[in-house]
């Protein structure tokens, strides 16, 4: 098991290197992005539109934060993982539109391994500590749609060593979390 500290926008070479179990510490600018927000990237796309902001090389954190908007802008209370699961479907149709290199979340994704071949990374980040993760968020640069509600707008964040990060799925389609299911199944149909 390595570790890496790595700083955005993460060039192809920054993801080839990890393997799954890897720990990853995350410095730079990173997006948060749920459903609606993946749903509007998409749609964007089938409408020719470019987007306000720029996901080549880009860090997706799955996370729908509380924030606090204050006279000199917004300040981070909590910014806790969700489960990204829920964006398994649309993640493929994503890479196939950007160069997105990494994606941060927890409990991790279905049928996407293929899809991030040589491409990205998931990176699973424990759940309940969004305080934790809070206090690696220096800075917020801005917000896109608004109008999707504090959780599902895109909140476009500058990070100094977010982690501890474990590469749940890397490029080289090995997937932890299929390996523990697998292994569980075995366990449990031996005690049947």
């Amino acid at each position: 098991m390595m570790e890496y500290r790595l700083r955005t926008p993460l060039k192809k070479d920054d993801i080839l290197k990890i393997k799954a179990g890897d720990i990853v510490y995350l410095s730079g600018t990173m997006f948060t992005a749920r459903d609606e927000a993946y749903a509007r990237i998409l749609e964007m796309a089938e409408e020719h539109k470019e987007l306000p902001f720029d996901l080549e090389g880009a860090v997706i954190y799955h996370c729908g934060p509380l924030m606090n908007e204050t006279a000199d802008g917004w300040e981070v209370v909590a910014a806790g993982p969700t489960t990204s699961a829920r964006m398994s479907k649309m993640t493929p149709k994503l890479l196939e539109l950007h160069q997105v290199r990494a994606f941060v979340g927890k409990g991790g994704m279905d049928n996407v391994k293929e899809a991030m071949e040589n491409k990205a990374v998931y990176l699973a980040f424990t759940g309940g500590c969004a305080a934790l993760a809070a206090m690696a968020i220096e800075n917020v640069l801005r917000v896109h749609w608004k109008d999707l509600g504090m959780p599902e707008a895109v909140w476009e964040l500058e990070v100094k060593d977010f982690g501890p990060l474990v590469a749940g799925i890397d490029s080289h389609k090995n997937d932890m979390f299929l390996d523990v299911r697998k292994k569980a199944n075995e366990a449990y149909s031996m005690i049947e």
